[in-house]
């Protein structure tokens, strides 16, 4: 079992950054590479139910994540094992997008490393990628970032609230030392946040308090192409979205694809196709595909479902 956990541990790990890469070149392509996912078939509840029109997907998708004159009150994160962390204040960065400044003050007598196990900002799920490791006795200025594109994905453009759940491992083996328990962040912008779902695309799934929606398949990324996905999910457990069985144009395809939802919240995630593999298969165009879903409990690894194959197509 332990086995079976870190590998899904390491997918998981690989799927995000793959698709903070992605998500972060579907921002910058043009529209003509997104075709829209028309219909579908399958597992699917009340598939065809949501609208498909592309256009509609893409607009909802670019509003400007920037979000300026935001600003938080200074607040503390965590205060345990001898180890501070404090929000300092709220940043934008023409780079990396908006972020949380926060000090790190290491009072103990050990090395510590400190990361995150998720950001959610406005209730959707971001990539988190922070990690820091101080020396004992020693103070560290880092930066949480919400990268821009995900933001524009989710089509925030007012963040109002950021949810953090911190914990302490040790950097030689790695092992968790402590877990802290999750603590928001409110913004002057709390008001004004957005709370549409941007879940403008074909319904594929809705059904056992799950919803997954395509969006659209972007033939422009960095990887080759990525089919972005609306995951929606209303059930009291944090859970993973996976595929499995998938193919594209009748060929067997690999999906790099893993998004952890937790209990309520929602994510804008991508399956990624490999543009080496596509070319092996002689595939321009991801016309048609089939595929199931595979949804398990995120701490325990149980499988809640396995849907039934679900097919879909695109237009240009």
């Amino acid at each position: 079992m332990r086995k079976k956990a870190n590998g899904k541990k390491a997918a998981a790990i690989i799927a995000a950054v793959i698709l903070a890469i992605s998500m972060a070149a579907c921002a910058a392509s043009s529209d003509s590479g997104k075709k829209a996912i028309t219909s579908s078939g399958g597992a699917s509840s009340d598939a065809g139910t949501a609208s498909a029109d592309a256009s509609a997907a893409t607009e909802s998708g670019s509003s400007q994540s920037g979000s300026s004159g935001t600003t938080i009150d200074e607040q503390v994160l965590m205060d345990a094992e001898g180890v501070k962390v404090t929000a300092l204040k709220y940043t934008e960065d023409e780079l990396y997008g908006d972020g949380i400044k926060i000090l790190i003050e290491n009072n103990s007598d050990k090395n510590v490393g400190i990361t995150s196990d998720a950001t959610i900002v406005n209730d959707y799920m971001l990539t988190d990628l922070f990690s820091s490791e101080v020396a004992a006795g020693k103070k560290s200025n880092e930066t949480i970032y919400l990268m821009s594109s995900e933001l524009k994905a989710a089509g925030i453009e007012n963040v109002g609230q950021i949810e953090i759940y911190l914990h302490l491992y040790d950097p030689d083996t790695y092992e968790t030392t402590y877990t802290a328990d999750p603590v928001t962040i409110k913004t002057n912008k709390y008001d004004e946040m957005d709370t549409e779902p941007n879940d403008d695309g074909q319904e594929l799934y809705n059904d056992n308090g799950f919803r997954i929606v395509g969006k659209y398949v972007d033939e422009d990324t960095i990887w080759g192409n990525g089919i972005v996905l609306y995951l929606e999910n209303n059930t009291d457990q944090n859970v993973t979205f996976q595929c499995d069985d998938m193919s594209v144009n009748g060929y067997m395809m690999t999906p790099y694809f893993s998004s952890t939802v937790y209990a309520g919240k929602k994510a804008i995630s991508e399956i990624t196709l490999m543009q080496s593999e596509l070319d092996d298969n002689g595939i321009d165009s991801v016309d048609n595909v089939e595929l199931t879903f595979h949804i398990f409990n995120n701490d325990t690894y149980e499988t809640i479902v396995d849907t039934d194959p679900i097919q879909f197509s695109t237009q240009q």
